[in-house]
């Protein structure tokens, strides 16, 4: 496989508050449907890294990636198709499992993923610890890109 065109002296520190990271990006471009076709972008710092194919998420079901800058995200899509992605890493144990969590969600919260750890539950929205309000995990800016499958790092 050939390798994005981002280069990796491209990609800054996402130094984001909670409130401005958000999931600003979640969004899906006109071409896509719910379950469509087309690649799944974070932003990481000003630049948006192209992760996988939208094809290789199960609804429901989390991801990890590895970030250029050697960070790792948790990727998920909802079952109405929109991405979501936050740090991988469990703040309360350090151990990089939040791609295996459950999704979730409950009345007056989005959709959350349960670590499946010590179960404590993320907004996937703000990374807020929806058992902790001490504790948050980053969130990325997401977005579906349509059109020709993008070349992935290998």
């Amino acid at each position: 496989m050939t390798a994005t065109t981002t280069s990796m002296t491209d990609l800054v520190t996402d130094r984001r508050t909670d409130t401005e990271a958000g999931n600003a990006g979640a969004a899906v471009d006109a071409d896509t449907g719910a379950h469509g076709t087309g690649t799944v972008e974070l932003r990481v710092g000003e630049d948006w890294v192209t992760v996988c194919e939208v094809s290789v998420l199960t609804p429901g079901r989390g991801v990890a990636a590895l970030l250029p800058d050697g960070r790792q995200a948790a990727v998920f899509l909802d079952r109405s198709g929109r991405p979501y992605a936050v740090s991988n890493q469990d703040p309360f144990t350090g151990a990089y499992v939040l791609s295996r969590g459950l999704l979730g969600s409950a009345p007056g919260t989005g959709p959350f993923v349960a670590s499946p750890l010590l179960k404590q539950r993320f907004d996937l929205s703000t990374g807020r610890c929806l058992d902790d309000d001490a504790v948050t995990v980053q969130v990325y800016g997401t977005r579906i890109r349509a059109g020709e499958p993008a070349a992935l790092t290998a």
